[in-house]
Parts: C-alpha cells; structure tokens; sequence
C-alpha cells in the first residue's frame, strides 16, 4: 500500500470514530464532522484510484 493510501484509511478510520465518539457523547459536531471524514475519504480515494487509472499509459504494442 502507498502512503496515499494508508493516509486515506488514517482519515477513515479518525472519521468513523469521531462518528461513534459524536453519537455516544450526544455531540452533534463531532459527530457530522465524523461523518463528512468517513465519506469524505472514501470519496477522495475513488476519485484518485480513477485518476490512477485514467492517466496510465498503455501497454507498448508489438509489431510482428
């Protein structure tokens, strides 16, 4: 895994606990900041992997 990602699933995991953190404390802040991380990174991961993906080059084609 690159850095990229592990800084993706550190932002996932801090969002999904601040969520659980919000809702069990009655905190309504904490916990939408929670959830806007949690999605947030999930979103910011697909769209670079699709930047990844998009901007590859091809492979080279062989001629016979």
């Amino acid at each position: 895994m690159s850095r990229i990602d592990w800084a993706f699933l550190g932002v996932f995991i801090i969002g999904f606990l601040l969520f659980l953190y919000g809702a069990n404390a009655y905190n309504a802040l904490v916990g939408y900041t929670g959830v806007y991380l949690f999605i947030g990174s999930i979103a910011a991961y697909l769209i670079f992997y699709l930047y990844k993906e998009l901007t590859k080059k091809s492979p080279a084609v062989q001629n016979p």
